[in-house]
């Protein structure tokens, strides 16, 4: 008998291969997801295997690591995800100050003290600047430069102090 929608739902938006609806995400929310998407897979396209997303620290306050990746030399890679669609305000890499990175390495702590032993570790971030728009599939295939969207990737962007 095939699936049929409950009386009075419509369909949800169409889901793309990485998981994301192909519609434009109209929240910041929306937009920061389809962006660490692309950065995820920009970078396992470069050999990073992905460990976590989104972690968190408990309480207010804490801080969150955007992607938890890890090099093909077991680096642990803590990432940092900055989108903005114009250059306004110095683009996504001004978005990124002392307090911001001091939240990142606060995190990364956290997850380090869940671990036996630490291995080597680097924070870098990612930045898009540009609109993300029909750029998704273009992430899977190598391509930095797609929808008007521009990656960049600083390894060891900043220190744990």
């Amino acid at each position: 008998m095939g699936s049929m929608q409950k009386s009075g739902q419509q369909p949800g938006p169409a889901k793309g291969r990485l998981g994301l609806s192909s519609s434009r995400p109209t929240t910041t929310k929306g937009r920061g997801d389809q962006a660490e998407v692309f950065a995820r897979a920009h970078l396992q396209q470069r050999g990073l295997r992905w460990l976590d997303s989104n972690f968190r620290t408990p309480g207010r306050g804490g801080g969150e690591i955007d992607l938890i990746m890890r090099e093909p030399d077991g680096t642990l890679v803590f990432v940092e995800v900055r989108q903005r669609s114009g250059d306004g305000h110095g683009g996504a890499a001004a978005s990124i100050g002392a307090v911001k990175q001091r939240r990142i390495v606060y995190a990364a702590r956290h997850y380090l003290a869940r671990l036996p032993s630490v291995p080597p570790c680097r924070f870098d971030v990612v930045l898009i600047d540009g609109s993300l728009d029909g750029a998704l599939d273009g992430a899977l295939d190598g391509a930095i430069d797609k929808g008007g969207a521009k990656l960049t990737w600083l390894k060891g962007a900043f220190e744990a102090f």
